[in-house]
């Protein structure tokens, strides 16, 4: 499933998102909360939008720095539209009341509204030159919270391997947020790049990956302004998303030969 987030289309009202979206053959709709814009965080809203373009919304990404009652008023807007996830961003590395809640907190409220709550991968962000931004960054953290949306660029920037990060994260691994790096610029198309996409899309189908691939890339690189090129655009990752995901054929694991060790 490819969908799109909202963050890529800044600047246009959600109502715009939508109509572009569905008009590039997209299956659906990752919106990026904005406490600042008042129609992103409306459920009815966005629930009546889902319906009229025949839209599902799939996820409900936070913004940086939440608070833990405003992650709770983002499931309940995730009910209304009935999306499968809610994206998280990790903590500040001295938040430790927060990073708490979300250790404790976190697992009971999916297993009282039954749905998945994701932490994504943090940027790579330090202060002093080397001590990480963000706390619950690391793998072994992610892994631990069970749910993981996996943000491409930001291994980029980090300068890790994505198949090497892919692997370790697999198994936990619910969301992606696709871009790409091009001449040092982040969230450029996917097309368009220095990362191992290709490898990537491929092996996330060949793994069977549940979840979505949600298009996350800066407006610019969409030529926001100009809703032909914007169209286009979209149409442009869409046929490099289905070249290496959609029609990649699933190999079948061959049962050992009589006599091997499984």
């Amino acid at each position: 499933m490819i969908i799109l987030s909202t963050d890529s289309l800044r600047g246009y009202g959600l109502n715009r998102i939508f109509e572009l979206a569905k008009a590039a053959g997209y299956d659906g709709i990752d919106v990026a909360i904005d406490f600042g814009l008042f129609d992103t965080f409306n459920g009815e809203y966005l629930k009546k939008l889902s319906d009229e373009y025949q839209m599902p919304i799939h996820a409900i990404s936070a913004p940086m720095q939440i608070k833990s009652e405003k992650i709770k008023e983002l499931v309940e807007i995730a009910k209304t539209v009935q999306a499968k996830v809610v994206i998280i961003q990790p903590p500040k590395i001295l938040d430790f009341k927060m990073a708490s809640w979300l250790k404790k907190e976190v697992p009971r409220l999916r297993e009282k509204e039954f749905i998945s709550i994701a932490l994504e991968n943090a940027p790579a962000e330090t202060f002093l030159g080397f001590i990480p931004l963000h706390t619950m960054s690391n793998t072994e953290e992610l892994k631990r919270f069970k749910h993981i949306s996996l943000d491409v660029t930001r291994i980029g920037e980090s300068r890790k391997d994505l198949i090497r990060a892919y692997t370790s994260f697999k198994k936990f691994l619910v969301h992606v947020h696709l871009s790409n790096i091009y001449h040092g610029k982040k969230y450029s198309l996917p097309q368009e790049g220095i990362m191992p996409l290709e490898s990537f899309l491929t092996k996330l189908k060949q793994d069977r990956y549940p979840g979505a691939i949600s298009i996350k890339v800066s407006p610019k690189f969409l030529h926001a302004g100009d809703d032909e090129k914007v169209v286009e655009s979209l149409k442009e990752a869409k046929k490099y998303y289905d070249k290496y995901y959609t029609k990649v054929e699933v190999t079948e694991e061959e049962p050992p030969a009589e006599g091997e060790q499984c």
